[in-house]
């Protein structure tokens, strides 16, 4: 079990960690792509649209159970790998590979493309006024000091585009399709949609970052099988490569012969 899922762990540690010092490296931050291409798209911000049919200025039932998905963002990864372990072995790296393309193509993003969301954009005045609705639901459950730890604990309020939510839940139905046939995978697209649409409900993404964050997940989806195979091609060159006797060794051979 650990030689299995403590390497996937461990790197996606070291993902969140890097996650919380980047908008340190990176103090550009971008506040108009991202809802000029959504006003572009939909004629407005879909954020403030969902917002004006659903926020009636308490938490409802469905703000809850929207952000129950949200919740499950690295639970989902590791529940899916143990799952393939467990019933597709074959495909285990797979899967946990692609996961991590997709965790580190998102953290050069963020890196190099630092984007703020919609309750950060509305706080500063940069769009029309919002409401952060997973603060609400907190404090609808009677827990007012989780917002500000999760927020110290990853503190990356920049971390926008791609939205990695969608990514992740793409992936999943992605690899559900693949390896458990058109049913469950039908059926595991409930993650997603929720996912779409509460991170957009909620305020923490634009569409726009809703997008990008599917075109990542089928990137990383397509491309892990082709990287994987030139990662062991070269390890295979290098393994041969070492057992062979250097030049040089094999002229100190002739001179001690």
């Amino acid at each position: 079990m650990l030689k299995r899922l403590l390497p996937f762990i461990a790197l996606m540690l070291v993902y969140e960690s890097f996650r919380g010092i980047v908008h340190s490296l990176n103090t550009h931050v971008n506040y108009s792509l991202a809802p000029h291409v959504d006003r572009l798209i939909f004629g407005t911000l879909p954020t403030v649209t969902l917002q004006k049919w659903w926020w009636h200025g308490h938490t409802s039932w469905y703000d809850i159970a929207l952000y129950i998905p949200y919740m499950l963002f690295f639970i989902i990864p590791l529940g899916l790998a143990i799952l393939v372990w467990k019933t597709r072995d074959e495909y285990y790296w797979q899967v946990v590979t692609t996961y991590l393309v997709l965790f580190f193509s998102a953290f050069l993003t963020f890196l190099l493309f630092p984007a703020a969301p919609p309750w950060l954009a509305s706080q500063n005045h940069y769009i029309e006024p919002i409401v952060r609705v997973s603060t609400n639901v907190w404090f609808s459950l009677g827990i007012h000091n989780f917002p500000s730890l999760y927020n110290h604990i990853a503190a990356n309020p920049v971390a926008a585009v791609p939205s990695l939510h969608s990514g992740v839940s793409t992936l999943f139905s992605l690899i559900i399709f693949k390896l458990y046939g058109r049913r469950w995978g039908i059926i595991s697209l409930i993650y997603p949609i929720l996912i779409y649409i509460g991170v957009v409900y909620e305020g923490e993404h634009y569409a726009f970052d809703v997008i990008c964050g599917i075109t990542y997940a089928v990137a990383a989806y397509l491309l892990t099988p082709y990287l994987m195979e030139f990662g062991a091609r070269k390890f295979k060159y290098h393994s041969q490569k070492s057992k062979k006797p250097g030049a040089k060794a094999a002229r100190q051979q002739k001179v001690v012969g």
